[in-house]
């Protein structure tokens, strides 16, 4: 679930491909795009997001990929035989550099699960990828302070949040992971603090950052909140907030990123 607008960019189908692939933590993989059509990629910072097109196999086909991803586009977009579809994935812009025409994409790559985090373990110079720009969630109406809540799925949205957050911004970040070693260097300002949670190992998301957020004493004032992640973390913090806290629906922006299939 989630009650973020999508926003179809006018650069439209972005082609690029793969510059570097390294693991920046055990299990987080930063792969650098570079060159192809990111002159025409406007950066907007915050939870920058974008619809990711892998080609899977060399027999799948970027060339075939709709301009916009709704309903017309996701129709062309099925039209492709199954053989030669790219695997669509959302994705966070983590750092761009104009000037080098290069962008970052930090996926969580946990052994051989799912289909993005191995391709980014084994992507290599030279490997092609389309993208649509589909803007920021980020959409904070006027409030006293600023909460996140995010686990590691939604560890690069909350870091471009803090990065580019006014310095004078004050709030909490309450950011989940199942291993305390994927934490990261953060440029969050000086008035928000960062809260680093490690959920029990094999347990489902949201195990750490739920309670810790039922036991959070809020600062006075009412916040503007952004809870993102897997499907749980984020409509159980949105569930806490309106229900149990009384905050408005509108200062609260959530988004499940990701679904947990039950275990059989």
């Amino acid at each position: 679930m989630s009650n973020i607008a999508v926003t179809h960019a006018p650069s439209g189908l972005i082609t690029t491909s793969v510059v570097s692939s390294r693991r920046v933590t055990p299990n987080m993989v930063r792969v650098t795009f570079g060159g192809g059509d990111l002159d025409r990629f406007e950066f907007r910072g915050f939870d920058q997001w974008f619809r990711l097109a892998i080609p899977v196999d060399e027999s799948s086909r970027l060339d075939r990929m709709p301009d916009r991803f709704g309903f017309t586009g996701y129709l062309k977009y099925l039209s492709v035989p199954k053989g030669s579809r790219p695997v669509v994935r959302n994705y966070t812009v983590r750092a761009f550099r104009p000037g080098a025409l290069e962008l970052d994409v930090d996926f969580v790559a946990h052994g051989d699960d799912g289909v993005a985090g191995p391709w980014a373990a084994a992507a290599e110079p030279g490997d092609q990828v389309a993208f649509i720009d589909q803007g920021c969630g980020w959409s904070p109406v006027a409030a006293d302070w600023s909460l996140l809540v995010a686990d590691e799925s939604g560890l690069p949205a909350v870091a471009g949040i803090l990065r580019d957050l006014p310095r004078d911004a004050r709030g909490i970040a309450l950011i989940e992971l199942f291993d305390l070693a994927d934490r990261q260097e953060l440029e969050a300002p000086d008035g928000v603090e960062v809260q680093w949670l490690q959920r029990p190992h094999d347990s489902a998301p949201g195990t750490a950052a739920l309670p810790a957020l039922e036991a959070l004493t809020f600062p006075a004032g009412t916040p503007y909140a952004f809870a993102v992640g897997e499907s749980a973390v984020a409509t159980g913090a949105r569930r806490h907030l309106v229900q149990t806290r009384g905050i408005p629906k509108q200062n609260v922006t959530f988004c499940g990123y990701w679904k947990r299939q039950p275990a059989r």
